[in-house]
């Protein structure tokens, strides 16, 4: 176990938990697998099937961050991640494989942390298209509330620029 990831990722997420022990072996095991270290900038991307605790393990060791914009949320629900180095192009897929099979809690937690990264997580090559970099966007003021948003997120509704929370959706199914 990396005491240091483990230490660092704590600190960040606020208290011990198993889900935060599956993000710290998956920083382990990305380390371990692609050789990378944590991101400067947008160098290293992460796209997350969950938003469960083990992403602050993320953000905390890999500095891959909703703000920077090398942390994209594709909310399937799976315990699975996917690492993209933008410098070579090189992108794996780690997907959680240990199962609890009935341990307490800190027990779970502790075989998570200390288990070998093969046996923890399921690690592929795959092939991705590297998502474009993060963008800076003009804001808009919304028309009905008055509040900004970025140009991409405002809808045009009868000749006014709003804002998603003001914009009413329009259906018409059966």
């Amino acid at each position: 176990m990396n005491q240091e990831y483990w230490e660092k990722a704590r600190a960040f997420h606020g208290h011990e938990c198993p889900g935060l022990a599956i993000g710290v072996k998956l920083c382990e095991a990305v380390v371990e697998k692609m050789g990378v270290s944590p991101a400067f900038d947008e160098e290293l991307v992460c796209i997350t099937e969950n938003d469960a605790c083990g992403v602050d393990a993320v953000q905390a060791l890999m500095s891959c961050t909703m703000g920077k914009g090398n942390l994209i949320y594709k909310g399937t629900g799976k315990q699975a991640f996917t690492f993209i180095n933008r410098d070579n192009g090189k992108a794996m897929r780690f997907y959680l494989k240990a199962k609890n099979n009935g341990m307490e809690r800190p027990q779970y937690q502790e075989y998570l942390l200390n288990a070998p990264v093969d046996e923890v997580f399921d690690c592929k090559e795959v092939a991705v298209t590297l998502p474009e970099r993060a963008r800076l966007f003009s804001s808009v003021i919304c028309e009905e509330c008055g509040e900004s948003a970025p140009e991409h997120k405002m809808r045009l509704q009868e000749g006014k620029a709003v804002c998603i929370d003001c914009f009413q959706e329009y259906h018409r199914s059966w």
